[in-house]
């Protein structure tokens, strides 16, 4: 299903910018609230990394969760 078939059957469509899930587009019904933020947890042979998104609200129906700079990105 593409974003603009949910616009048109009224869902909600949120996509993510930034990190492993940049480009990706999550749809939801409207009376289903989307969480303030979304958790990504990447596993592989090395140890677990973790990605925060915040949602950053959108005129109409949806949003767009951006990629949360990791401390070490604020500290530096």
């Amino acid at each position: 299903m593409t974003a603009e078939d949910s616009l048109a059957d009224g869902r909600d469509v949120y996509w993510f910018v930034g990190g492993p899930l940049d480009g990706r587009v999550d749809t939801r019904e409207p009376s289903d609230p989307a969480p303030d933020t979304v958790r990504y947890v990447h596993l592989h042979d090395g140890p677990k990394i973790v990605h925060h998104y915040d949602l950053h609200e959108v005129a109409g129906h949806g949003g767009e969760y951006r990629l949360r700079a990791s401390e070490s990105d604020e500290a530096g």
